[in-house]
């Protein structure tokens, strides 16, 4: 690996043509805040936005991007010059990820496009575990189809980062290594995942139920059980490892000779420090369970306390890509596919145990509850139950809805143990230590989370 130079991030972005799709996600939010912090001299940032026409995607990314917090220190920074600054960098593009060209209708901007990226960001997902079917296929899976043959078009591309989950390891449990999906392959050895058979199936269902004048609801229900009976058919736990799998082989299998990178993040929370602490969208995969706790409206859930889980904070995350990215064009080697776990279980693991004990310890000394009416009384450990079921406290009217969140969390929080190894993602860290502030500016390092302080003053608050 070559070596890294203190000023070697800012000197590879200087002048770059990005595209980011799914540019109103949290990750992507975070990542394109971090690249004009750290490099304003960026040549253009395409974001692709699901919107019906450009006015409508300015007006989303605006709303929803560069309006958050999370933009604060950029605001302070240009001041009145801000929008300025962003209408010379940043071209909002009303864009559909599942369809060719992303439907975008204005040929001078494509051809724009095509001729200036030189990095795909591809993050555009449905992160929802309990998706229609036929939305997660569109989205997880044809999406990376479609920004796949998009990057093949780009004459100047250098690499096309692919962001996907580590829970694509479906049911296997022990240590998970950085390995690529080749096409066809399944978790479960009697089968094998025909993407093509995946969108007959699911062309045929909607067939039927249109035939059958079927309702809206009953379509939704109905497309979201065939996702779940497919995944599990496969020995993936939801629908959205299932369409994030087949995405992953679409690139993997289908790149030709672009260099590929594939982020592989556990459960993503919180920043830790960067752009500053906590910084954070609604409510995320185990937030749920910290939020029903602290408002006493629930004091256990399905678990098992003695498994391992693994959550990143997302800055972290942006940290990684952008090392990886910057990295992987450094070294001009023959291996020209790299995958990275980038998590916590393997550096510095914490146990559901743990969580518990940590979160009894925050409601105790930030009581919630006497903002919801809860005499200081209630204050009882939070317990996770492997057994757990939707009647252990919740009257009937309630069961249905929990039921449904329950089976969602259950193979994440009971599964057998996994451990994600990150071999790659760990020489990552090591090409960057020492290296003056970089180390610093772009943490990467599970080991320097302290997850008592963490969860406590940053994350739960």
């Amino acid at each position: 690996m070559a070596e890294f130079r203190s000023n070697d991030v800012e000197e590879y972005f200087n002048g770059k043509t990005i595209l980011v799709t799914g540019a109103t996600g949290f990750l992507a939010k975070i990542f394109v805040e971090k690249i004009l912090r750290v490099q304003p001299n960026i040549k253009r940032l395409y974001l692709l936005v699901r919107a019906s026409n450009p006015h409508v995607a300015i007006q989303r990314l605006h709303t929803e991007v560069f309006g958050k917090e999370l933009f604060k220190i950029q605001r302070d920074k240009w001041g009145d010059n801000f929008s300025s600054f962003l209408s010379e960098k940043v071209v909002a593009v009303a864009a559909d990820v599942s369809l060719h060209n992303f439907g975008i209708k204005d040929q001078t901007l494509v051809e724009n496009m095509l001729e200036d990226i030189e990095i795909i960001v591809h993050s555009a997902a449905t992160t929802r575990f309990d998706e229609r079917y036929d939305v997660a296929m569109n989205t997880n899976t044809m999406g990376a189809y479609n920004t796949l043959n998009f990057a093949k078009m780009c004459p100047r591309i250098q690499v096309f980062l692919h962001v996907s989950t580590a829970y694509v390891c479906g049911e296997r449990k022990g240590l998970i290594p950085e390995e690529p999906f080749q096409m066809g392959q399944t978790r479960k050895g009697s089968s094998k995942l025909d993407i093509n058979l995946e969108k007959k199936l699911i062309e045929q269902k909607l067939s039927e139920l249109h035939a059958q004048n079927a309702n809206e609801e009953t379509i939704t229900s109905i497309m979201k059980e065939l996702g779940a009976t497919r995944a599990n058919l496969h020995g993936l736990q939801d629908t959205y490892a299932l369409t994030k799998v087949m995405g992953e082989m679409i690139v993997t299998n289908m790149k030709g000779n672009i260099p590929l990178i594939i982020i592989r993040p556990t459960t993503i929370l919180g920043t830790h420090s960067d752009p500053f602490p906590g910084w954070i969208e609604g409510v995320r995969t185990i937030d749920f369970v910290f939020v029903e706790y602290f408002k006493g409206a629930m004091i256990s859930f399905v678990g098992d306390p003695n498994i391992t889980v693994d959550g990143i904070p997302a800055d972290m995350v942006t940290n990684s890509m952008i090392i990886a990215l910057m990295l992987h064009s450094k070294n001009h080697t023959s291996n020209n596919l790299m995958i990275y776990h980038i998590g916590t279980s393997l550096r510095n693991p914490i146990k559901l145990s743990d969580v518990q004990d940590i979160m009894h310890l925050y409601i105790t000394k930030n009581p919630w509850l006497t903002n919801y009416g809860k005499s200081k009384a209630f204050f009882k450990k939070f317990t996770f139950l492997p057994n757990y079921t939707e009647d252990h406290e919740f009257p009937q009217e309630k069961r249905s809805r929990l039921k449904r969140i329950i089976n969602i969390y259950r193979p994440y929080f009971t599964d057998p143990e996994r451990i994600f190894d990150d071999k790659n993602t760990e020489k990552l860290r090591m090409a960057i230590k020492g290296v003056d502030n970089v180390n610093r500016e772009f943490n990467l390092d599970p080991k320097s989370i302290d997850w008592k302080d963490y969860l406590m003053n940053v994350h739960f608050p």
